[in-house]
């Protein structure tokens, strides 16, 4: 191997697209921007029709500013005996040890896997319901008002309205405030 062919790869090995260090970097700044995007989201004139889109399971939601918490990465979920399925257990966000709930288990469907790209959706302090959300994916800022409207049938009351938005892609708004309400979701235990 020549000098110059060898100099040039290490100039390229702290760049390689596999480098934790250089996903960690890229995971911050995402999470900083898309922080920022929510605050001026919230505080802006199109705060009614700004939602935040995540996919839970196979299934894109939506979800409102004003009830989305902060995101972060899943870390360590620790199980509680003796509770549901879809009762991940409890993890520990910020100090705050926190439960974290599988929506698409607790609807019936199979269990969301957790990779990479999966992440945590706490509920705003606001809510008074010290929760999260597994979510499979942040699909970031999503406007409804460039959505068309449907009322999605035999839904729960926390998911009574879908979007559809300009690629035909179905988005469920989940309101956070009427899910901490519906007994199901309360009764954790077996």
């Amino acid at each position: 191997m020549t000098e110059s062919t060898s100099d040039h790869r290490s100039d390229l090995a702290p760049h390689k697209p596999d480098d934790p260090s250089a996903r960690r970097i890229r995971l911050r700044e995402f999470q900083s921007q898309l922080l920022e995007r929510m605050q001026a989201a919230r505080s802006g004139s199109d705060a009614g029709i700004s939602r935040l889109g995540v996919m839970i399971g196979e299934t894109r939601w939506l979800l409102d500013l004003q009830q989305a918490g902060e995101i972060v990465s899943v870390g360590t979920i620790t199980p509680v005996p003796l509770t549901q399925d879809w009762y991940l257990g409890l993890a520990n966000i910020r100090g705050n040890l926190t439960s974290v709930i599988d929506l698409a288990r607790f609807q019936g469907y199979g269990l969301s896997p957790i990779d990479k790209e999966s992440r945590i959706v706490a509920f705003a302090s606001a809510l008074s319901f010290n929760s999260a959300l597994l979510v499979s994916r942040v699909m970031g800022l999503r406007n409804v008002g460039e959505m068309q409207l449907q009322a999605a049938a035999d839904a729960a009351p926390w998911a009574a309205q879908q979007y559809i938005d300009r690629e035909s892609q179905i988005w469920t708004q989940l309101d956070l405030a009427l899910i901490v309400q519906d007994p199901r979701f309360l009764h954790v235990g077996l």
